[in-house]
């Protein structure tokens, strides 16, 4: 298949290389000194066993250069695919899907939905509907991302842990292209399963998200350290029974406990979160898409969320004072 990663960054760059060994043609759209790594010496994966290989697949910044795609997928930031999306339809045949790789709400979220809400757009990640003009909720394949993954140096990518993207239709159906997709990725070492409730999927995610990206962002700690300091993990419990109540609020329905799934964060490790990560880099994070959708969404459900919002401020302050943006 002809597969193009949008953003081959550390997530991006993972699957970008082991799509190549598995011998789909693939095309990685990078930037700066990690691109001309790439062009000059190839992209080179350390995996979490200790052996390393290295792929020399097609490499450019200009998407329009790429040609047309059998699959797009967009591994750049939430709060970077406006910017990119007027571009992506030189990507497209009449089949190309786009898979969206972001944390946080995505901006389908109520594209064919049903019910009350559908077709609302969500502010916080698609203000202009910029997005879903140049996408189309047609081409949309929801992923929820699980691996750990860091750029190490220019052209290097070091494997942590984990290996699956979960896929799923927005429309919960399992059509022939999402099984194809899924093979794909299956065939290349990875487990990608399908969900028919992919909504679930972000919102199990985006529970420990919400709470755990921001408070690390703001305090430098690691998982461990913010389940394990009792004002802290205090503080993640009361914004993750926000967003529960937000969630069950769209039919949502957890199948563990709130206390499972911050024991699951806390078995995690000293693990910096990726919003940490971006904050200790100088780089704008990924807030609106994980945190300020979930405040929006509050409102629009009318559930009150003052831990949320008092986060939200604070890191949206850090971000405004502290980040090169």
């Amino acid at each position: 298949m002809k597969i193009c990663i949008v953003g081959a960054g550390a997530i991006g760059g993972y699957l970008g290389a082991k799509l190549a060994l598995a011998g789909e043609a693939v095309t990685l759209i990078a930037r700066g000194s990690h691109l001309e790594a790439i062009k000059k010496n190839g992209l080179k994966l350390l995996m979490a066993d200790g052996s390393s290989q290295i792929v020399t697949p097609m490499a450019t910044n200009d998407i329009q250069s790429a040609g047309t795609q059998d699959v797009v997928i967009l591994t750049v930031k939430a709060h970077s695919v406006a910017a990119i999306a007027p571009s992506l339809p030189a990507l497209y045949n009449p089949y190309t899907m786009v898979v969206t790789a972001q944390n946080g709400v995505p901006w389908w979220y109520f594209c064919q939905h049903g019910g009350e809400y559908e077709g609302t757009r969500i502010q916080s990640v698609d203000a202009d509907g910029i997005i879903e003009a140049n996408i189309g909720a047609e081409r949309a394949i929801g992923c929820v991302v699980y691996p750990a993954t860091e750029i190490i140096e220019p052209g290097v990518i070091k494997h942590i842990e984990g290996d699956r993207f979960t896929l799923g239709e927005i429309d919960g159906s399992k059509t022939e292209r999402i099984q194809l997709l899924a093979q794909t990725l299956k065939k290349a070492g990875f487990k990608a399963p399908i969900r028919n409730q992919i909504r679930t999927e972000i919102w199990i995610k985006l529970w420990g998200n919400v709470a755990f990206n921001p408070i690390s962002a703001l305090t430098g700690a690691t998982l461990e350290d913010i389940c394990r300091y009792p004002l802290t993990r205090e503080l993640a419990r009361q914004m993750m029974t926000e967003t529960q109540a937000i969630a069950e609020k769209f039919g949502i329905k957890f199948g563990i406990t709130l206390e499972q799934r911050i024991n699951g964060a806390e078995n995690v490790g000293a693990h910096k979160t990726s919003m940490l990560q971006d904050i200790e880099s100088g780089r704008a994070t990924e807030i609106d898409a994980i945190v300020g959708a979930v405040a929006e969404l509050g409102k629009l459900t009318q559930i009150p969320t003052p831990y949320i919002d008092a986060i939200y401020a604070s890191v949206k302050l850090l971000e405004a004072t502290k980040v090169r943006i």
